[in-house]
């Protein structure tokens, strides 16, 4: 890696300029900033006090004898106390030769220690996906293709909520209002109309409150006394009671939801595998509660609810299993922790979860800490910030969300579309153009919401995000796409990619090395940070810097052989990468536009 030769470099001439080594980790390369000449910089401040001389003096003495002694180092200035390298053509030139062919160039091969368990999705029964879980799933699936980029064995999956009082809410609805409604003889998606009995619920209860607070109840006594509330509880008592009727309509229900989300998944492009239940493994958290309570850790209240005191560690005393006996979400995270530790001995635990649920995982850890489990530490929360609208948050009860399905629909109408009035599509078949727009929408869904860092809460805009111009997925996949465009016609005109015999570089291409050698740097960046807006904003990098040398350079009518071959075998390289750095946000990258 240069950074590594030029940290030897300045390190060696440190020593001989100044007769004692440098800190090491201030000896720090940087890109060097657009407005002055150079590929890497370094600040000398920090060097002052050992030198004894002025940042410029020591700046200066250091860059003339890098350049005498490290041959790739063809240039510097001083700019005050920054030193700045200009590398040598030769350099990116034997990178360039060296990695254009590889098809697994910035890739790491698999190293043989524990897997990291990402979890992701994580729906409830009782809804279809809605625009939260895009960015959810879309993070999910992003950050696991980046963490096995790095050499990670990754082992992606899924925690089902499928039992609780919200899935009793929408079957206590279908038993009163379903009208025996099913995904067959109602022609909709199982997910939509489990939905639907959800809103319904809701509404009712609204209804029911409304009759109670007018009657002078107060409104958090009115929630208790509510008959369908009551109902409600009473279901969930009877479910994990295991009452055959409930199970039942419970098995009925959830299967047409499985079957919805198993469609909006594949049509995400997202996976999982494996995939948990809440149902079984709910008790093994009830275990564990037990264990704490024989231990001491826990404490049990009078009327049977059992907590864990934590306000020694800054928090508050946490409900760990109710006075009636039923789980709450922190008994079956704590249950299905513990089973994924015993079966994949994880080096993480990585749990992708709004940011509205930071206190959750803080406890989690805490408890099982208590617990005295070992791997506590490597649980780890990738909180995110919610997606917003332009007309305000979004309300499961009210049934005021974006539905997954139809903002797909959108997406891929909105593509269509604009493709057909650019022409893009022309002389396409219907398979083609159908197979262009899926590609085109989805793409520009899923580089919308990856661009963006995940602890950020976005404004989400479908129609700023299928645009061919700007910081957009379809700007990059039309940049793969001339690429190929190009490689066809090269082909066409019996121009053959052979090896580059070059020795100097114009500065637009220069400037697109660079770019290519900056990806394996990004890709370990994108997964240590656990942000795939690395990858998206690198994208768009790269393809703004091919397009400026297709702009600026001739390619195809390039008359001096050498340099034909050279531009398309730097053409091929800058696709492939486009290709492999697009794959790892999910994103598709269409031949032709």
């Amino acid at each position: 890696m240069l950074e590594n030769i030029l940290i030897q470099g300045f390190t060696s001439v440190f020593i001989e300029l100044y007769g004692e080594e440098p800190i090491k980790n201030q000896v720090v390369f940087q890109k060097t900033r657009s407005e002055f000449e150079g590929d890497r910089t370094i600040v000398v401040f920090p060097f002052v006090k050992i030198a004894r001389k002025s940042p410029e003096v020591i700046a200066t003495e250091i860059g003339a004898r890098m350049q005498q002694t490290i041959g790739l180092v063809e240039k510097f200035n001083v700019v005050k106390g920054f030193l700045n390298l200009l590398i040598s053509d030769s350099y990116w030139l034997d990178f360039f030769n060296q990695n254009n062919h590889n098809q697994k160039f910035g890739f790491r091969e698999q190293t043989g220690e524990s897997p990291v368990i990402v979890e992701y999705s994580s729906p409830n029964t009782n809804k279809p996906l809605h625009l939260g879980h895009v960015r959810n799933n879309l993070l999910g699936y992003s950050v696991s293709e980046i963490l096995k980029a790095n050499g990670h064995k990754v082992i992606k999956v899924n925690l089902v909520n499928d039992r609780g009082i919200h899935i009793c809410k929408s079957m206590l609805a279908w038993q009163k209002w379903g009208e025996n409604k099913t995904p067959e003889n109602f022609e909709i998606k199982g997910d939509k109309l489990v939905g639907e009995m959800y809103v319904r619920f809701d509404k009712e209860l609204k209804l029911q409150l409304a009759d109670l607070s007018a009657s002078g109840i107060p409104e958090n006594e009115a929630l208790k006394k509510a008959p369908l509330m009551i109902e409600a509880q009473e279901m969930l008592q009877q479910w994990e009671a295991g009452n055959p009727s409930v199970r039942n309509l419970w098995k009925t229900m959830n299967s047409w939801v499985y079957d919805g989300f198993d469609a909006t998944y594949k049509r995400m492009g997202v996976d999982f595998d494996k995939i948990y239940y809440e149902s079984e493994t709910y008790l093994l958290g009830k275990d564990l509660v037990q264990e704490g309570v024989r231990t001491g850790v826990l404490f049990k209240k009078e009327d049977g609810s059992i907590w864990c005191d934590l306000t020694s560690d800054g928090l508050d005393e946490k409900l760990l299993l109710r006075a009636d006996g039923t789980s709450v979400y922190m008994t079956q995270d704590l249950g299905t922790a513990e089973l994924r530790a015993n079966e994949f001995n994880p080096s993480k635990l990585i749990y992708v979860v709004g940011n509205e649920q930071n206190y959750h995982f803080d406890v989690l850890k805490l408890v099982l800490k208590k617990l005295q489990r070992s791997w506590a530490d490597s649980i780890e929360h990738l909180s995110y910030g919610m997606v917003e609208l332009p007309q305000g948050k979004m309300k499961s009860r009210e049934g005021t969300v974006v539905d997954a399905d139809e903002l797909m629909d959108e997406m891929i109408l909105t593509a269509k579309t604009m493709t057909e009035d650019l022409g893009k599509s022309d002389n396409m078949s219907d398979n083609e153009a159908a197979k262009l727009y899926y590609q085109i929408g989805l793409g520009a869904l899923k580089y919308f919401i990856l661009k963006v860092d995940p602890k950020k809460t976005m404004m989400f805009n479908p129609q700023e995000s299928v645009d061919f111009n700007g910081n957009t997925g379809p700007f990059i996949q039309y940049t793969h796409a001339r690429i190929g465009s190009l490689l066809r016609k090269s082909i066409e005109n019996g121009i053959t990619k052979s090896d580059n015999s070059v020795s100097y570089l114009h500065p637009k291409e220069k400037t697109l090395i660079l770019q290519l050698h900056n990806f394996p740097e990004i890709l370990s960046d994108a997964g240590t940070n656990r942000s795939p807006a690395f990858i998206a904003n690198y994208l768009y990098d790269l393809a703004r810097d091919f397009n400026q040398f297709y702009q600026e350079i001739p390619i195809l009518k390039e008359e001096d052989l050498a340099k034909l071959n050279f531009r398309i075998l730097l053409c091929s390289f800058t696709q492939q990468v486009l290709k492999a750095a697009s794959a790892l946000l999910g994103m598709e990258m269409p031949e032709k536009m």
